[in-house]
């Protein structure tokens, strides 16, 4: 019989379906909320969310304030800004509506508040000590899953790369997570968002700190979006299709917040911040060279990822096999839009070794099945450039 170590879950309290969005008035007023921030960003406000949800938020009985001043990554100074409107208009709790950036960013403004300190003090793992104030999470993208995490990725923007961090105390209250929001989602952003999830059930299925619960989740999340995100990309009104990848946004969440991540996500995180490209975009670049860099140190793992993939590899090599693997993986990003490699996004070969440099320091390096050196992070970037 195998011995696991002790592995804590955590997870918020979710309502997933359709309408379910139309509950945060109920679950606002749960929380004693009198006046409320709704963190947001402009794509979500001329979709017409915002005013759905500020309308509920009224007849509850709750009045709200607005912060949209956030980009598509979110900066330390626009965490800053966010921190200064929530005291200035006396909120005492936040509503995210948005993509993983409004998400972060309102975890962000949360930690800030809480503190009293710049949010650059807290990257790394375990270094949020006060709860921020209650946050309740409407995610209208299907791939982040910053409402089921203990995550929070801030870009350092002297430094032009993300911070992740990471701590229990940033899990939100509650997700609301309604398919029917990621209907106006384009998409390339829904191609971006669906690699986004993949790959976090991937690393979390790898991690060195995954679990049977874990991996429960992380190998349902990939048989989701392989069977529903061409569709979700080609066929934007497909209401199914967007449902089962709210899911595997959702399935895939529960998995990584709770085993965390790997070199994907790690070498992710300073590119995203150098050339302010989407984070699932980032990861879809980068995920068929980590494969095959990681095969050998968890070839059983990978070879079941391949079986969920469709990959017979019955008599196949594990050389073959990740080959294979890896190949699948970057058929599939053609396949939904995201072409091309990082020379045609600005990166050049000078800038690999600042990337690399940041890379293996990022919290998310550390679960990863193989050791990353700084010259392993510079050949992958290299082989996806």
């Amino acid at each position: 019989m195998a011995l696991y170590e002790m592995r804590k879950f955590v997870a918020p309290e979710f309502i997933f379906g359709v309408g379910s969005r139309r509950r945060v008035g109920f679950y606002a007023r749960n929380m004693m909320a009198r006046r409320v921030l709704v963190v947001s960003d402009e794509g979500v406000v001329k979709a017409g969310w915002l005013d759905t949800v500020r309308g509920d938020l009224e007849e509850a009985g709750i009045s709200s304030a607005v912060f949209t001043a956030l980009t598509p990554n979110p900066k330390d100074h626009e965490v800053m800004a966010g921190a200064q409107v929530y005291a200035r208009e006396r909120c005492d709790v936040i509503v995210a509506l948005g993509g993983g950036s409004a998400i972060d960013c309102a975890k962000g403004i949360g930690i800030v508040h809480a503190s009293g300190r710049e949010i650059g003090e807290f990257e790394g793992i375990d270094r949020v000590e006060v709860p921020g104030p209650p946050l309740l999470c409407l995610p209208t993208t299907a791939g982040s899953s910053a409402d089921i995490s203990q995550f929070c990725i801030i870009v350092n923007s002297p430094a032009r790369y993300k911070m992740a961090i990471i701590s229990k105390t940033v899990v939100p209250d509650v997700a609301l997570v309604d398919p029917e929001t990621t209907l106006t989602l384009d998409p390339y952003l829904t191609a971006c968002t669906g690699i986004d999830a993949l790959t976090h059930a991937i690393e979390a299925y790898v991690s060195t700190a995954s679990s049977p619960v874990v991996n429960v989740h992380a190998l349902a999340a990939i048989r989701l979006v392989r069977d529903n995100l061409a569709a979700a990309v080609w066929s934007p009104g497909d209401v199914a299709a967007r449902e089962n990848m709210s899911l595997a946004s959702l399935q895939a969440g529960l998995a990584f917040s709770n085993a965390s991540l790997g070199a994907v996500h790690a070498l992710a995180h300073p590119l995203g911040g150098f050339l302010d490209l989407p984070h699932g975009e980032c990861n879809a670049l980068l995920l068929e060279h980590v494969v095959r860099f990681n095969f050998p140190a968890a070839a059983e793992r990978y070879r079941r990822i391949a079986a969920e993939l469709g990959i017979d590899a019955r008599g196949m090599s594990d050389g073959e096999c990740a080959l294979r693997l890896a190949g699948e993986l970057a058929a599939l990003r053609a396949r939904v839009g995201i072409a091309g490699g990082l020379a045609e996004r600005g990166v050049r070969a000078a800038d690999l070794p600042e990337l690399a440099a940041h890379a293996v320091k990022d919290a998310c390096i550390f679960t990863n099945p193989r050791r990353v050196s700084p010259g392993d992070a510079q050949a992958i970037y290299g082989d996806a450039t």
